[in-house]
Protein backbone atom coordinates (compact mmCIF):
# COMPACT_ATOMS: atom_id res chain seq x y z
CA UNK A 1 0.00 0.00 0.00
CA UNK A 2 1.00 3.85 -0.78
CA UNK A 3 -0.31 7.34 0.40
CA UNK A 4 -2.08 9.07 -2.03
CA UNK A 5 0.06 12.12 -2.24
CA UNK A 6 3.25 10.15 -2.50
CA UNK A 7 1.97 7.97 -4.96
CA UNK A 8 1.03 11.14 -7.32
CA UNK A 9 3.84 12.50 -6.48
CA UNK A 10 6.17 9.56 -7.60
CA UNK A 11 3.77 8.91 -10.75
CA UNK A 12 4.74 12.85 -11.34
CA UNK A 13 1.42 14.41 -11.72
CA UNK A 14 2.81 16.98 -8.82
CA UNK A 15 6.03 18.92 -8.46
CA UNK A 16 6.38 18.62 -4.56
CA UNK A 17 4.24 16.50 -2.37
CA UNK A 18 3.05 19.33 -0.57
CA UNK A 19 1.10 20.31 -4.26
CA UNK A 20 -0.41 16.77 -4.05
CA UNK A 21 -1.29 16.99 -0.73
CA UNK A 22 -3.10 20.31 -1.11
CA UNK A 23 -4.65 19.06 -4.57
CA UNK A 24 -5.83 16.30 -2.65
CA UNK A 25 -7.42 18.40 0.66
CA UNK A 26 -9.03 20.64 -2.38
CA UNK A 27 -11.36 17.87 -3.38
CA UNK A 28 -9.15 17.72 -6.85
CA UNK A 29 -7.96 14.14 -6.77
CA UNK A 30 -11.36 11.34 -6.22
CA UNK A 31 -10.54 7.42 -5.29
CA UNK A 32 -13.04 4.98 -6.93
CA UNK A 33 -15.27 7.94 -7.39
CA UNK A 34 -15.55 9.09 -4.12
CA UNK A 35 -13.18 12.40 -2.24
CA UNK A 36 -10.07 10.99 -0.30
CA UNK A 37 -7.34 12.23 2.46
CA UNK A 38 -3.18 12.55 1.35
CA UNK A 39 -3.04 9.93 3.22
CA UNK A 40 -5.65 7.28 1.62
CA UNK A 41 -4.07 4.03 1.26
CA UNK A 42 -3.88 3.00 -2.84
CA UNK A 43 -4.27 -0.59 -3.88
CA UNK A 44 -3.28 -1.35 -7.13
CA UNK A 45 -6.62 -1.75 -9.44
CA UNK A 46 -8.08 1.47 -8.16
CA UNK A 47 -9.48 4.45 -10.16
CA UNK A 48 -8.65 7.59 -9.99
CA UNK A 49 -9.68 10.91 -11.39
CA UNK A 50 -7.64 14.20 -11.18
CA UNK A 51 -8.49 17.32 -11.99
CA UNK A 52 -5.04 19.64 -12.50
CA UNK A 53 -6.05 23.22 -14.01
CA UNK A 54 -7.92 22.81 -16.81
CA UNK A 55 -6.79 19.41 -17.51
CA UNK A 56 -9.05 16.13 -16.26
CA UNK A 57 -7.11 12.34 -15.91
CA UNK A 58 -9.16 9.07 -15.52
CA UNK A 59 -5.91 7.01 -14.05
CA UNK A 60 -6.10 2.98 -13.25
CA UNK A 61 -3.89 2.71 -10.32
CA UNK A 62 -0.95 -0.25 -12.00
CA UNK A 63 2.02 -0.54 -9.49
CA UNK A 64 2.73 1.21 -5.99
CA UNK A 65 5.83 3.49 -5.35
CA UNK A 66 6.36 6.09 -2.97
CA UNK A 67 9.69 6.81 -4.58
CA UNK A 68 9.82 9.40 -7.17
CA UNK A 69 12.12 7.76 -10.25
CA UNK A 70 12.46 8.98 -13.78
CA UNK A 71 9.47 9.40 -16.25
CA UNK A 72 9.95 6.24 -17.99
CA UNK A 73 9.37 4.56 -14.85
CA UNK A 74 6.60 6.83 -13.40
CA UNK A 75 4.58 6.26 -16.67
CA UNK A 76 4.12 2.28 -15.89
CA UNK A 77 2.87 3.22 -12.26
CA UNK A 78 -0.75 3.97 -14.05
CA UNK A 79 -2.61 3.68 -17.13
CA UNK A 80 -4.75 6.01 -18.54
CA UNK A 81 -8.19 5.70 -19.65
CA UNK A 82 -9.11 5.70 -23.66
CA UNK A 83 -11.95 8.02 -23.26
CA UNK A 84 -9.76 10.39 -20.73
CA UNK A 85 -6.62 10.76 -23.13
CA UNK A 86 -9.15 11.61 -25.94
CA UNK A 87 -10.64 14.68 -23.80
CA UNK A 88 -7.29 15.82 -22.86
CA UNK A 89 -5.70 15.62 -26.03
CA UNK A 90 -8.66 17.74 -27.92
CA UNK A 91 -8.75 19.92 -25.11
CA UNK A 92 -4.86 20.57 -25.86
CA UNK A 93 -5.33 21.23 -29.38
CA UNK A 94 -8.36 23.55 -28.75
CA UNK A 95 -6.39 25.33 -26.44
CA UNK A 96 -3.24 25.35 -29.38
CA UNK A 97 -5.26 27.10 -31.81
CA UNK A 98 -7.32 29.84 -29.70
CA UNK A 99 -4.96 32.35 -27.93
CA UNK A 100 -6.81 34.54 -25.17
CA UNK A 101 -6.60 37.94 -26.33
CA UNK A 102 -5.38 39.29 -22.61
CA UNK A 103 -2.43 37.11 -22.70
CA UNK A 104 -1.10 38.85 -25.44
CA UNK A 105 -1.16 42.29 -23.95
CA UNK A 106 2.02 42.70 -21.53
CA UNK A 107 2.73 45.79 -19.71
CA UNK A 108 1.38 49.67 -20.63
CA UNK A 109 0.05 50.26 -23.84
CA UNK A 110 2.39 51.98 -26.32
CA UNK A 111 1.89 55.73 -27.53
CA UNK A 112 0.24 55.00 -30.65
CA UNK A 113 -1.90 52.40 -28.36
CA UNK A 114 -3.09 54.95 -26.01
CA UNK A 115 -3.98 57.49 -28.80
CA UNK A 116 -6.14 54.84 -30.37
CA UNK A 117 -7.84 54.37 -26.76
CA UNK A 118 -8.28 58.11 -26.09
CA UNK A 119 -10.09 58.49 -29.57
CA UNK A 120 -12.51 55.37 -28.34
CA UNK A 121 -13.44 57.06 -25.02
CA UNK A 122 -13.88 60.66 -26.99
CA UNK A 123 -16.06 59.05 -29.83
Amino acid sequence: MARLDKWLWAARFFKTRSVAQQAVAAGKVKVNGERAKPAKDLRVGDELTLQIGETSWTLRVEQLSEQRGPATVARNLYSEDEASRARREEAAALRRLSTEPARERVGRPTKQERRAIDRLRRG
